[in-house]
């Protein structure tokens, strides 16, 4: 069995700003890209030793008003860090 474990990519940049917002800066394209509080917490479990299942526990734990579907939006918002290779992943073998 194997599980994809979310990297950030080690180049990016993360630069936390006011209200918990933050930004993720690419140095090799120079392009930023803002991130709410919940992407932020999201960012910073992106480790490699945490599949989406652990992520989603932590959101759930950490904010308020979570909906059903949190599972969805972590997966559609990881996969879109994905494309811009902000991310990558990293498959362990049980």
């Amino acid at each position: 069995m194997s599980a994809d474990k979310p990297v950030a990519n080690p180049q990016v940049v993360l630069r936390e700003e006011f209200d918990d917002w933050a930004v993720l800066f690419d140095p090799d394209t120079a392009e930023g890209f803002a991130v709410n509080p919940v992407g932020v917490l999201i960012w910073k479990e992106l480790d490699g030793n945490h599949d989406i299942a652990d992520i989603v526990r932590v959101v759930r734990e950490k904010c308020e008003n979570v909906p059903e579907d949190v599972e969805t939006h972590c997966r559609e918002f990881v996969d879109s860090l994905i494309r811009k290779g902000l991310v990558g992943t990293e498959v362990t073998h049980d």
